[in-house]
C-alpha cells in the first residue's frame, strides 16, 4: 500500500507540476527562442508568397496556351483536349486565388504577439499553423483534383480515346501532387523539434526535453531526459 501511495503521489505531482514548469519557461522567452520563431513565421510567409504566385503563374500560362490551342491547333483531337484543358486550368487559377495560404496572416498575428511578449500565444499560433499545414497535405486536399481530373479524363475517353483520357487524368493528378508537396511546411517541421524543459518533482528537478507533435486529428507531446 505504501508503495502504491508513493507512486500515486509521484504521478499526481508529475501531472500538476510539469505544465506549471513548462508555463514558467514559456513566460521567459530568450533571444534565441524569438529568433527561432522569427525564422519559422517569416520563412513560412515568404515561401507561401512564392508558392502562391508561382503556381498561379503556372496555371495561368497553361490557361493561355490551352485557350490558343483550342482554336488554332491543326488536329481536331488537340483542339478538343485543349478545350478540356481550358476548363481545368481556369478552375485551378480560381482555386489559387480563393484558397490562400495561412502563413502571411499568421506572420502578422505573430508580430502582434511578439510585440506584447506573449510566448504562449505564439506557441499556440504555431500549433494552429502546423495543423493547417498538415490538413493542406491530407487526403481532403486531393478530392477536388480527383473530381476535376476524373471528369476531364472521362470526357476525353468518351471521345473514343481511352488512353489519352488516362494520360490526362494521371498528368493532372501528378501536377496536383507536386502543388501539394511544394507548399510551406516550416511550422510542421519546427513543432517537432525537442526543446529544453525541466520536470519538477517537489525538491527534485530533472532536466529534459519536450516536443509537440501535431496530426490532423490530434495533438500530443513527448518528454525525454
Amino acid at each position: 500500500m505504501h508503495a502504491f501511495r508513493l507512486f500515486a503521489a509521484l504521478v499526481t505531482t508529475l501531472v500538476v507540476v510539469l505544465p506549471a514548469s513548462l508555463q514558467a519557461q514559456a513566460q521567459a522567452p530568450t533571444g534565441g527562442q524569438w529568433s527561432e520563431y522569427d525564422e519559422v513565421f517569416e520563412n513560412g510567409a515568404s515561401h507561401a508568397t512564392v508558392w502562391q504566385w508561382g503556381w498561379t503563374g503556372i496555371y495561368g500560362t497553361s490557361l493561355a496556351v490551352n485557350a490558343y490551342q483550342s482554336s488554332e491547333a491543326s488536329d481536331p483531337d488537340d483542339r478538343f483536349d485543349a478545350r478540356v484543358g481550358v476548363v481545368k486550368s481556369a478552375l485551378a487559377v480560381a482555386g489559387m486565388l480563393t484558397d490562400r495560404q495561412p502563413h502571411p496572416a499568421a506572420l502578422a498575428e505573430y508580430e502582434r504577439l511578439k510585440a506584447s511578449g506573449d510566448l504562449s500565444g505564439v506557441q499556440a499560433l504555431g500549433l494552429q499553423l502546423a495543423q493547417a499545414e498538415r490538413e493542406r497535405r491530407g487526403w481532403g486536399a486531393r478530392v477536388n483534383s480527383l473530381v476535376v481530373n476524373g471528369v476531364a479524363g472521362a470526357v476525353i475517353a468518351a471521345d473514343g480515346r481511352e488512353s489519352d483520357g488516362a494520360i490526362n487524368f494521371a498528368t493532372g493528378m501528378l501536377v496536383n501532387e507536386l502543388q501539394i508537396w511544394t507548399q510551406p511546411h516550416q511550422a510542421s517541421s519546427a513543432i517537432n523539434r525537442f526543446q529544453p524543459a525541466n520536470l519538477s518533482l517537489g525538491p527534485i528537478t530533472i532536466p529534459g526535453e519536450y516536443a509537440l507533435h501535431v496530426a490532423p486529428q490530434q495533438v500530443g507531446a513527448t518528454w525525454r531526459y
